[in-house]
Order: C-alpha cells, then structure tokens, then sequence
C-alpha cells in the first residue's frame, strides 16, 4: 500500500490579493494583464471579478491599447487607490499580518 501525501494548501484573503494589486501597480506604475495577474502570482479566470470591482470602485485605471490586431488591457493605480492602500491596507495588515503558516504555533502562558 503506498502512503498518501497531502499537500497543506494556503489561501490569500481577498483583502491581502486586493493589497498586491495595488502595490505591484504603485511599485511598476502601469502593467499589461499579464504581467499584473503574473506578479501578483493569481489566476485571470478567478481572479478578474477582483480587478473589475477594484476598477469599479475608483482604485484602479484600465485603459487598452491597440497593437495591430491585439488589444492589450493596462492598468494603472489611481490616486484614492493609493490612499486608500496607504490610510486602510497598510494599517490593517500591521494589525492582522499575513499568517505565514497553516497552523500557527499554540498560544501558551506562563
């Protein structure tokens, strides 16, 4: 019989994908989809409901451009966005660091 390996998966919060988003976009000033979607290391299928509520919202900027027959989607952060991961996500995450394990070690006093 041969043993079963289980893989521990871990999962983003939306809050923390938001977070990358908006850092990646400040850190480049503007990308293309791909390399957005890529250096956030997400899934464009998911994860695009993110990027369209984000653009919804006032936090992002997308904008195409034609290069012969392709049509590339920019992005770019706008200035609420900005704050907004200034004077919200920064703050929050401080408070609520991302968890670097699956089980974090118990709490014990003594």
């Amino acid at each position: 019989m041969v043993p079963q390996v289980t893989a521990a998966v871990s999962y983003r919060d939306r809050i923390y994908i938001v977070k990358d988003i908006l850092l990646k976009l400040v850190e480049y000033g503007e990308l293309n989809q791909t390399a957005l979607v890529s250096f956030c290391g997400l899934n464009l299928k998911k994860h695009k409901p993110i990027l369209e509520d984000l653009e919804l919202k006032g936090l992002v900027r997308r904008s195409e451009k034609t290069s012969g027959k392709r049509t590339i989607t920019l992005y770019s952060t706008t200035a609420w966005g900005m704050e907004f991961c200034r004077t919200i996500l920064e703050p929050y995450e401080k408070m609520f660091p991302r968890s670097r394990t699956l089980h974090p070690p118990a709490v014990t006093s003594e």
